[in-house]
């Protein structure tokens, strides 16, 4: 199994960096930024610093790297948050040097297409927290969502085991950032289905993955995958993002993993609640959970084809859904089909 540094954890008054390794959205949505940045500040008594281009679309990958590196380098900084996601992070991995990160290990906060940087790191030995967008999360309209504050404060701050419970509500329609004014009204809110159980057993094993967009990029590069070696008793998570993609895609990846044999190494599997609502694709309530049902279904189908007990959990809140829970890549996390309880380690 794969060896990890241990993080230091930060205290109140430190600096964290804040990065735009994919698109430099808060160019555009500058009250969205300058909302996550006052949460990071005043909410948990950080000093958020903002890098050349944390607020430029368009940058090159030179420019991007160049911020990334010289935020891990910076010894003031004691973590680094992305501001959002984007689709081009792949490219700019090939800038980065990994001694740059080796001598400097931190925090890094961040999902959807950070899923590139994140593995990146873990593969250097060094965990990393998927989830808590600057943007997204620490910008969410009107406050945060206490289960992700929770979770946020634990990952950054205190460390240890967090029991990872279920959302009764959870947001998944969003609110136009264009318009300012949107920030003060209150996303609505549905009913959650709770969490569906597969395969048995009583688990633990470090965690690995990300979004299904991002590792299919990885998968048919195959540069930044981890060897069938440090695969070997992992946990891994994934989750599906605004492109709100077919079922097939989903199947495609798994269906490489198992040809890889890697659900013989697996330990288990966590998979995050599916986005079904986009601005270009409005799905109805029903639509949403039809969608939901058949990657579910999809899922099991794939994964029992190679495995037929490993713990399989879904709808879980983490990844591109709210509240959001951090996933501690890197990390031990235990899995008890039993009591059905789900321990992470931060």
């Amino acid at each position: 199994m794969k060896h990890f540094v241990k993080l230091q954890k930060l205290a109140k008054g430190d600096q964290v960096a804040v990065i735009s390794p994919s698109a430099g959205l808060p160019e555009i949505f500058p009250w969205v930024q300058d909302l996550g940045l006052k949460r990071l500040s005043v909410q948990f008594s950080l000093v958020p610093k903002e890098y050349p281009t944390t607020r430029k679309m368009g940058s090159s990958l030179e420019d991007r790297a160049r911020d990334v590196m010289d935020a891990f380098s910076n010894k003031d900084n004691k973590a680094v948050f992305a501001s959002i996601g984007g689709s081009d992070q792949i490219k700019l991995i090939k800038h980065l040097d990994p001694k740059v990160f080796t001598d400097n290990p931190k925090p890094f906060f961040g999902y959807s297409d950070n899923t590139h940087l994140h593995n990146f790191l873990w593969g250097l030995g060094i965990p990393s927290y998927y989830g808590g967008g600057v943007m997204n999360q620490f910008g969410m309209n009107v406050q945060m969502f206490n289960m992700t504050v929770d979770s946020l404060k634990k990952a950054l701050f205190e460390g240890g085991e967090f029991e990872l419970k279920v959302a009764s509500e959870y947001n998944d329609i969003g609110l136009d950032w264009s318009k300012k004014e949107n920030l003060a009204k209150h996303r609505p809110l549905e009913e959650n289905d709770g969490l569906f159980w597969d395969g048995k057993g009583q688990v633990d094993g470090i965690l690995w993955g990300g979004c299904v967009e991002s590792l299919i990029v990885q998968s048919t590069t195959g540069i930044y995958l981890p060897s069938s070696e440090d695969i070997e008793g992992t946990i891994l998570i994934l989750e599906t993002a605004e492109d709100i993609p077919d079922h097939w895609l989903v199947e495609y990846l798994l269906t490489g993993f198992g040809e890889r044999g890697w659900f013989d190494k697996f330990k288990a599997i966590l998979v995050g609640r599916p986005k079904a609502w986009e601005f270009d694709q409005q799905n109805s309530k029903e639509e949403k959970s039809k969608y939901r049902k058949l990657q579910r279904e999809t899922i099991l189908k794939v994964v029992r084809e190679y495995n037929p007990t490993i713990p399989v959990v879904q709808n879980l809140d983490f990844g591109h859904t709210d509240p959001q829970i951090v996933m501690p890549l890197g990390n031990k996390v235990s899995i008890d089909t039993v009591s059905k309880k789900i321990q992470l380690n931060y």
